[in-house]
């Protein structure tokens, strides 16, 4: 395996976006209401962090075309949690890849107090970030780690949601000791590679191997 081609991070992520939401309700004042935002953007590069240390992720155009052309199953939620608001598989909630990201459009319905909560804090611009759950398909990481790609992501089961602040992206990618003990060699090595360059890059350089795997147990690994 190449040594930029670190292993696909399994399991759920979740990324938070502050772009503007639109609510658009019926004309005759009854039925459904309609809210419109991009879940997620391309081609803009953004700060992220782990274990060690930030670094920039970019989700690449094209990276929402195969999982929707295989009509995934997913929904809109608050926050990642509660009941469903709307459904790609009723038809209520529709989702599009365009040059901006991934865009989402969804028909709610306004007698639901949790759903009529929810337009009221858009409309007073109280909330104003979306978010959604992935898993990565197919990804590359630079040379030294300081730039992560994703180029293919898988949504089925995953959501979308109106969120009051995304959840923090360390939280998400945390790595547990059973993770590490699972990693093959390559993969540990060149995460293991990666943390002796954030200590080189330290006043304190030339860290023992020690002092290294004292970092690594209190980061959880």
């Amino acid at each position: 395996m190449n040594k930029a081609d670190r292993a696909v991070r399994k399991g759920v992520e979740r990324r938070h976006y502050g772009i503007q939401l639109e609510v658009r309700k019926a004309a005759s004042g009854d039925g459904p209401t309609t809210v419109e935002g991009y879940a997620s953007v391309t081609e803009h590069g953004f700060e992220m962090w782990d274990p060690f240390g930030a670094y920039t992720e970019v989700m690449r155009e094209g990276a929402f075309k195969k999982t929707l052309s295989e009509h995934p199953q997913v929904q809109l939620l608050l926050n990642h949690g509660g009941v469903s608001m709307a459904y790609t598989k009723a038809g209520t909630l529709r989702l599009a890849e365009d040059s901006q990201g991934l865009h989402m459009s969804a028909d709610v319905n306004p007698i639901r107090t949790d759903v009529r909560d929810m337009l009221t804090a858009i409309e007073d611009g109280a909330v104003d970030e979306m978010s959604f759950a992935f898993r990565v398909i197919r990804q590359q990481w630079s040379p030294d780690y300081d730039q992560r790609d994703i180029y293919e992501v898988d949504m089925h089961r995953g959501d979308v949601s109106v969120v009051n602040f995304g959840a923090n992206p360390a939280t998400n990618v945390a790595m547990r000791s059973q993770d590490w003990d699972r990693m093959s060699d390559e993969d540990a090595l060149s995460l293991y590679e990666r943390l002796g360059r954030r200590f080189a890059a330290a006043p304190a350089a030339g860290l023992p191997l020690g002092a290294v795997t004292a970092e690594s147990e209190l980061l959880g690994l």
